[in-house]
């Protein structure tokens, strides 16, 4: 059974194996076993009501229960940029005029940006490539979504999501090769790191903060910008078909977009109810039942699964392993929502 839960002191080692497997550009999902480790920290600290809302964060775990091992992270930021700035670039435009020439030319422009401070970010999404199959991507991404739906005081009013940006085969980024390494005599997996263990703000401060024209970077930077990673395609496919878009924003090192929504409009939000389960004493679901995520609502001991389970009469029926998973007591209600699949073959986002 796979399942999502919240992180433990326990998963330290399977985190860090993770984040060897991510490659330049997931900066939040470092390689760097004491970062790591304090990220865990953090997120406890956040679930115990000890941290202070600029530095709470929910970290969440994909766990393969028969293997006992941590296979997948997603997270939310609850509030970034209260302590630390944060940065992003804003596309923007500036206009040269001349009545006298008769010229007119708008021209694209970087901006340097904290425009998103005190907003919720969605964040840290990463699954092991062996486990890129029977829709545990989707699971992995919208069960956080869920988590907001039950707990939505906790959030704020704008939800955002930066996603990973460009880069070619051997790891480069075109957008900071043409942009970033002017002002800092190192490469783009540099930068990657010193953002990851939690440089990023000092790298900002040193970008210049005067508008940068686009059209100065090489073609191959200026393509780069909004553009994902081939790897994260999907999953922007998926944060799109919940309501998130791109407005303007992006990341300072590789250009990556940033997407965002109110957080009332996001489809999981909207659409996820309350409903009372039993236990179903008959044979399992028909194979091409809808599938649902379903979570406990517990703060505490959360849990969500993926599963097929029976509607009847406002009733959910569920297997004893799904109720088991769940970890549900008597009387206790399950939030579900439908999980819409890709069309054709349910195809993993991730």
């Amino acid at each position: 059974m796979m399942t999502i839960r919240p992180v433990e002191n326990g998963d330290l080692m399977d985190i860090l194996i993770l984040a060897d497997k991510t490659g330049a550009g997931l900066t939040s999902l470092p390689t760097h076993r004491d970062v790591l480790a304090a990220r865990i920290d953090r997120s406890l600290r956040t679930w115990q009501g000890a941290a202070e809302r600029g530095e709470q964060g929910y970290l969440f775990v994909l766990e393969d229960s028969e293997r006992h091992k941590v296979v997948g992270v997603s997270a939310i930021e609850v509030a970034v940029g209260l302590n630390d700035p944060w940065y992003n670039f804003r596309v923007g435009t500036l206009v040269h005029a001349s009545k006298s020439l008769n010229v007119y030319k708008a021209i694209p422009t970087l901006f340097l940006s904290n425009d998103h401070t005190g907003q919720s970010e969605l964040c840290t999404l990463f699954l092991d490539p062996d486990y890129r199959h029977s829709n545990n991507g989707h699971l992995l991404m919208k069960a956080r979504l869920l988590f907001m739906a039950a707990f939505r005081h906790l959030f704020a009013q704008r939800v955002i999501a930066e996603l990973r940006g460009y880069c070619d085969e051997r790891g480069n980024s075109p957008f900071w090769a043409n942009l970033g390494q002017h002002f800092f005599s190192i490469d783009f997996a540099q930068a990657d790191y010193l953002s990851g263990t939690g440089s990023k703000a000092f790298i900002a401060e040193l970008m210049p903060k005067h508008p940068l024209y686009v059209d100065f970077l090489a073609l191959e930077a200026r393509e780069a910008i909004a553009k994902v990673h081939r790897q994260t395609e999907p999953a922007r496919a998926v944060l799109e078909s919940e309501g998130l878009r791109y407005q303007g924003y992006i990341d300072i090192f590789d250009g990556g977009p940033i997407l965002e929504a109110e957080i009332d409009t996001i489809r999981t939000l909207r659409e996820s109810r309350l409903q009372v389960p039993c236990v179903s004493d008959g044979n399992g679901p028909d194979r091409d039942a809808p599938w649902y995520l379903l979570a406990n609502d517990d703060y505490q001991d959360y849990r969500v699964v993926l599963a097929q389970p029976l509607l009847e009469q406002g009733q959910l029926l569920i297997g004893a392993d799904i109720y088991a998973s769940l970890r549900l007591s008597p009387g206790q209600l399950v939030r579900a929502v439908p999980v819409r699949l890709s069309s054709g073959a349910r195809k993993d986002p991730l």
